[in-house]
């Protein structure tokens, strides 16, 4: 549900930024902010600064900034709603209820109810497996390597062989048969009537982001077949949308998070601290595991199985990810199978180690690629670099195609006898033949092209900004000569027009403000708006930054107006030349421009 600005902003001013960032940041008061070291990158030197005035934090090593809301968001990978929430039961304010229709209600009923069936479920579970019966189990996990500690903070437990446990103890808490059908938990047939679907298996539940449990997973003890069962997808429970570990990695400081095959990967990556590790649940990687992924983090690093079947996996893999916006390296486990054997038998060290040495996602598809042709031939290599072209075509951006170009000449070209300018023109070949329409190069777009350097302009409107929420006399100075008009960049003209509103109220908030922009990165470039700085000493040094921001300001304003002016327009050639004669005017009265940075 959308809530009102005014319970969002009662939120806000209800949770002082210096309070909240202190639970996670040991900050030390200089001047009029705080500061501390930056919890979003590593640094030896604090750069992390909080301002109780602004109500605002800002890094300036990473850029990361914002308000109350944004810290909370990105520290713990909360959405806004959940932001919200953690933030109104800290300061005790209740959040409206809404509404809803009978029918509304009814599904939220039934989701409720499964959610408490899986809850129970898992706490039955978790209670067998410490007892006599769940005796195999225990021994199972324990000469796995698990401690008692990673057993309990997985929640990991047992289902016995006789195949009714669960259901009498549910029936015995009051649940319907209809509603325990509908929880996966039991099969159903004529003979045997309603049973427990997991039996004689160790049991691994399943938790959302928000820490419920919406489904399990069941390891057999024995041969029995499968060896690994899962739940079925329910009202509760989607395999696509959900991820094994990340109620936990999703709170990693590290920047990025690996992605392995199945549940004992992750607990014992886990239990070696390595906590940013996730698995898909018994699906291959899904569009929608790419797009929950993108909302953590920006790198995925694949740690599939070192077989055939965890590099085709790794494959698959990395055009999801890709067309998701996630970065993706590939890690090699060689000699060792899956990390569990790795980390047993090399150490967390050594693990870590074969992390930060990932391979390039593309490199390892140029890397197997050359796998698959006889080498050896001429033919087999020119059916390599045609498969490298194809795959170089790929890329829609021109730069990063041609240091891929490069990177496979590197490592490829000495050995075969092919030279940069050999790949290209294979590229552009290929390009003009035409290639299937979802690997054609597409035009350049303005969100694929490199961030622009600010000018001088767009650096003097930044620095008007932040004098303006800093220093209430400089707002009341600059207020007789700028107007919201004269800031060209339109993000920053945006914000402005916010600020002077704001200033007719009395109360320039720039943390309020923040609440109006929804997207992450445009939350970052509007806190650094406010925290743009110049060294400044006397109050002539002041005067001077304050008149030549002003008067830069007000010419790359006319010269705006004079770029978009209709020789047809006499109403506005009379305004361009108002606007001259002010400018000039503005000119010679520079030396008056008194302000107070106080």
């Amino acid at each position: 549900m959308r809530y009102s600005d005014d319970i969002i902003e009662e939120v806000r001013s209800k949770n002082d930024i210096v309070d909240v960032v202190s639970q996670y940041v040991k900050l030390t008061r200089r001047g009029s902010s705080y500061f501390g070291l930056c919890p979003f990158h590593n640094e030896k030197t604090p750069s992390f600064s909080v301002t109780p005035g602004k109500q605002m934090y800002y890094c300036f090593g990473c850029g990361a900034g914002g308000n109350v809301f944004n810290f909370i968001m990105e520290y713990e990978n909360f959405t806004f709603g959940e932001a919200l929430k953690y933030l109104a039961d800290r300061a005790g304010v209740e959040l409206p209820k809404i509404e809803y229709s009978k029918e509304v209600r009814e599904k939220a009923k039934e989701k409720s109810e499964l959610l408490e069936i899986n809850k129970q479920a898992a706490q039955y579970y978790y209670y067998q497996l410490r007892t006599e019966k769940g005796a195999a189990g225990y021994q199972y996990l324990s000469g796995r390597g698990l401690t008692e500690e990673t057993m309990r903070s997985f929640g990991l437990g047992y289902s016995d062989k006789f195949s009714d446990g669960l259901y009498r103890y549910l029936k015995s808490k009051g649940y319907k048969d209809d509603r325990l059908r509908e929880s996966g938990l039991f099969n159903v047939d004529e003979r045997h009537g309603m049973y427990d679907k997991f039996w004689n298996r160790v049991i691994f539940p399943i938790m959302d982001v928000n820490n419920r449990v919406i489904g399990f997973g069941g390891r057999v003890m024995g041969d029995g077949k499968p060896k690994y069962l899962n739940s079925p997808e329910t009202k509760i429970f989607d395999k696509s949308r959900n991820l094994y570990g990340l109620n936990v990695a999703r709170k990693t400081r590290k920047n990025y998070i690996i992605l392995c095959e199945g549940y004992m990967d992750v607990i014992s990556m886990h239990q070696a601290g390595f906590t940013n590790a996730v698995a898909s649940l018994g699906t291959a990687l899904t569009s929608g595991h790419a797009s929950l992924l993108k909302r953590y983090t920006q790198e995925v690093l694949l740690l599939y199985d070192s077989d055939e079947a965890g590099v085709r996996a790794a494959l698959r893999g990395i055009p999801i990810l890709r067309e998701a916006g996630v970065n993706s390296r590939v890690v090699d486990l060689k000699p060792y199978k899956d990390p569990d054997e790795f980390i047993k038998n090399m150490g967390a060290e050594a693990f870590e180690d074969r992390l930060n040495r990932a391979s390039d996602s593309f490199m390892f598809r140029v890397r197997v690629a050359e796998g698959e042709f006889p080498m050896e031939e001429p033919q087999g290599q020119n059916r390599f670099f045609e498969r490298c072209a194809e795959m170089l075509l790929e890329l829609k951006d021109e730069l990063e195609r041609n240091l891929y170009i490069d990177a496979i000449v590197k490592n490829y070209g000495g050995r075969y006898g092919v030279s940069t300018e050999d790949l290209r023109k294979r590229v552009n070949t290929l390009a003009l033949k035409g290639t299937p329409a979802e690997h054609r190069i597409q035009p350049k777009t303005g969100s694929q092209e490199k961030k622009k350097k600010d000018t001088a302009s767009a650096q003097a409107q930044k620095l008007m900004l932040t004098w303006l929420v800093s220093y209430p006399k400089v707002f009341d100075k600059a207020a007789q000569y700028l107007s919201p008009e004269d800031f060209t960049v339109p993000l920053y003209r945006e914000v402005a027009e916010m600020l002077f509103e704001q200033k007719k109220e009395e109360n320039v908030n720039p943390a309020r403000l923040l609440n109006s922009f929804p997207d992450s990165e445009e939350q970052r470039e509007v806190a650094s708006l406010f925290n743009a700085t110049i060294h400044l000493e006397t109050p002539r040094e002041q005067e001077q930054a304050f008149a030549d921001t002003l008067l830069r300001i007000k010419k790359e304003s006319l010269a705006e107006k004079n770029r978009h002016w209709d020789p047809a327009d006499l109403q506005g050639l009379q305004d361009l030349v108002k606007a001259k004669k002010e400018l000039e005017e503005l000119g010679r009265k520079r030396r008056e421009l008194h302000i107070s940075f106080e």
